[in-house]
């Protein structure tokens, strides 16, 4: 097939100072074996030399064109942005994170896939994260799986096949119907928007490592995983999404276990005194209609405490001794309340708190408002 012949595939790439890694990114798109592709760079006010890159590129390659942004935007708000510089007559959409990569084959198997099942709006592949190979478990014979069983087992068997943006196809169509296209209160919004395009749709994948993903300090993939902010990401999308796929039952179930495992986490963050993940995750639940409870954040922690083979009773008494100047004055209100046996319900003025955009993430590993010229990870 002549590339004249291939269909079109838009590669976008939003960087925000990524010269470190940007030039093997674009290589990386230069050595793809299906060449009928266009390429936009959304450079967002950076302040190395990541435009000079890319704009070096460009002078060589009129397929590789640059948007510069007119002020400074968040992560996924920005990978919004990009998407909506895809080509009108692209069939298909690629995104490559500034410091991950493609392996030469990406588009052309990817793309030969969603050539052969038109009913495939999405399709994902193996991913290297690191030097740990990802998104396994589907059964080797199977490239295609009806989007409402993908999303089950997801759910139900913890199956991970999705990936990030960086890792998965899109239709072009797809992206042009939805804007914008990732949620942009949710720091998974790319999990989340496989969730709300498969209930119609299936998925395809290609059993072969097509991309590769940096696993590196300050990267949103590295912050992501200390936060454990997939725990907020699965309770969004089992309230937003879960019946759609699940019965009433396995919902209700699901559910259960999920705030089990995630008050435990939050227990665990409790006892390591981490205040600012504490937040962060109060805020979530909050946000996801659940509420927030301190006294299962206490429970979490005792069942940590049970676990190490401590004295759970001693030891909590120990961490969560309450005084005026307490990091957790909310905590004591509650700890208080329930030893005078009166039935407590979410803290009062929880919701009136304002909804959580993927700002967090950077307030909580910068300490204030990201500013150009500090490196918030894969913008």
């Amino acid at each position: 097939m002549t590339s004249a012949s291939q269909p079109l595939v838009s590669i976008v790439t939003p960087v925000y100072n990524g010269a470190v890694y940007l030039s093997e990114c674009i290589e990386s798109v230069l050595a793809q074996t299906h060449q009928n592709w266009d390429y936009t760079i959304v450079n967002n006010c950076s302040t190395d030399n990541s435009a000079e890159i890319a704009r070096r590129y460009a002078a060589k390659d009129p397929r590789i064109r640059i948007h510069d942004n007119s002020e400074f935007l968040r992560v996924i708000p920005n990978h919004n942005a990009a998407l909506r510089l895809i080509s009108p007559s692209s069939r298909y959409c690629k995104m490559v994170f500034a410091d991950d990569w493609m392996f030469p084959e990406c588009l052309e198997q990817m793309v030969s896939l969603a050539e052969e099942y038109p009913s495939a709006a999405i399709i994902g592949g193996y991913v290297l994260q690191g030097r740990e190979v990802i998104c396994t478990g589907l059964p080797y014979s199977c490239k295609v799986v009806r989007g409402i069983e993908i999303c089950r087992q997801h759910f139900l068997k913890r199956l991970y096949v999705f990936g990030s943006a960086n890792a998965v196809l899109y239709r072009s169509a797809l992206v042009r119907e939805r804007d914008p296209f990732f949620n942009e209160a949710n720091i998974h919004g790319d999990t989340e928007a496989c969730f709300a395009i498969l209930k119609n749709w299936d998925f395809g994948f290609v059993h072969q490592v097509l991309t590769f993903t940096r696993v590196r300090p300050g990267s949103l993939t590295t912050l992501s995983s200390d936060l454990q902010t997939s725990l907020a990401g699965m309770l969004q999308n089992l309230v937003r999404h879960g019946s759609a796929y699940l019965t009433s039952e396995e919902l209700k179930e699901r559910l259960d276990s999920h705030l089990v495992a995630y008050y435990r986490f939050l227990g665990k963050s409790l006892l390591l005194r981490d205040e600012k993940t504490i937040h962060y995750h109060r805020k979530k639940l909050i946000e996801a209609g659940i509420g927030f409870s301190w006294w299962r954040v206490v429970k979490g922690a005792l069942a940590v405490l049970s676990d190490l083979a401590l004295n759970p009773k001693n030891t909590i008494e120990k961490l969560l001794k309450v005084e005026d100047k307490t990091s957790f004055p909310e905590l004591k209100k509650e700890l208080e309340t329930r030893s005078n046996h009166v039935p407590v319900r979410n803290t009062p003025g929880a919701a009136q708190l304002e909804p959580v955009t993927d700002a967090d993430l950077s307030d909580l590993r910068l300490g204030k408002n990201p500013r150009p010229g500090e490196t918030i990870g894969d913008a």
